[in-house]
């Protein structure tokens, strides 16, 4: 038996609690990996408290990511004490995830634990320091470089946020940041943010084209949020959309695609290919240190990710969330 987080839905309602799990309960899969660390994400969250549709079957095992080492395996790729890492490919959604103790998962999604981070510290990145570092890349990939102007991050204090300004800083971007909770503009400062403004600039409806503000633009809000940021960015800048905190429209005109050449870059990081997960992950240990990852990390038991997944969806949690599934 083992302990994991059991959402269940049924004609006595939707909810989540601690549970004993059985191995015989575990979904099929190639890989059963004894999990050491998790996260608790906005998608978690959603999952958790029934905020969202996430769950798409039920019984679930929340847990968009997890760090572990392989317990049993009829994968070629990986054998019984090999460290290894997952995020997204529909766990914690449609196939038990990382909430536990235990995972039994398809192969194919697991990668090797990077070289330079332990178990903690990848989960310390998890998704939100993986999609910003995508975000990134899809950045540099359209010919944007420190060079180019500043680059803008909406969504601030949270996960992704927190790792888009602390990781362009690193590479020598100046970084605007965008946030609802300016009693946080000293911690945005200390992560590597030149500016902060109220998202209030942003948020409401704007005009179809603004002034030329930004060169780039990293958005985990969407809806008017995204908007106003396509409509202020400089000829030829890049928006990487990675979120939808604010919604998932975009009421947005053509206008800064026609005039300005502006380009929308859409980052996945739940599917993304095999190839695409090394390479970002190997960026991630060259940049994500300890004293980072302790700055903007706190860590709780499997006991507390209920109620943590409440105050994180009432807008209370700041940075990241790292769960010990084994106390």
């Amino acid at each position: 038996m083992f302990n994991g987080i059991l959402i269940e839905k049924d004609e006595q309602g939707y909810r989540a609690r601690l549970a004993s799990l059985a191995k015989t309960q575990l979904p099929a899969g190639d890989v059963l990996v004894s999990v050491s660390y998790s996260t608790l994400n906005y998608k978690d969250g959603l999952a958790i408290t029934g905020k969202g549709p996430v769950v798409r079957s039920f019984p679930m095992v929340p847990g968009v990511d997890l760090a572990g080492r392989v317990e049993e395996s009829s994968h070629p790729a990986f054998k019984v004490g090999d460290e290894v890492l997952l995020n997204g490919w529909g766990v914690g959604e449609k196939q038990w995830g990382g909430l536990a103790q235990k995972a039994r998962l398809n192969g194919d999604w697991l990668i090797p634990l990077p070289a330079g981070l332990t178990p903690w510290q990848t989960m310390a990145v998890g998704t939100a320091g993986y999609t910003a570092m995508l975000a990134i890349m899809a950045l540099e990939k359209n010919g944007v470089t420190p060079d180019s102007g500043k680059v803008l991050v909406t969504g601030a204090n949270g996960g992704v946020g927190h790792f888009a300004i602390a990781f362009l800083s690193r590479l020598g971007y100046r970084v605007v940041a965008s946030t609802g909770r300016p009693e946080e503009t000293a911690h945005l400062q200390q992560l590597g943010a030149a500016e902060v403004i109220n998202r209030t600039v942003l948020s409401a409806p704007g005009r179809p084209l603004g002034k030329e503000q930004w060169a780039a633009a990293i958005d985990s809000v969407g809806s008017h949020t995204l908007a106003n940021v396509c409509a202020g960015l400089q000829y030829q800048g890049t928006v990487a959309a990675c979120g939808l905190a604010q919604g998932m429209d975009l009421p947005a005109s053509v206008a800064p695609f026609i005039l300005r050449g502006v380009t929308l870059a859409g980052v996945d990081s739940v599917m993304r290919p095999r190839a695409d997960r090394v390479a970002a992950w190997q960026r991630l240990a060259s940049l994500a240190d300890e004293a980072l990852l302790q700055s903007i990390s706190r860590e709780i038991p499997l006991g507390q990710v209920i109620e943590t997944a409440n105050d994180l969806m009432a807008g209370k949690v700041r940075g990241r969330v790292v769960v010990d599934v084994n106390r």
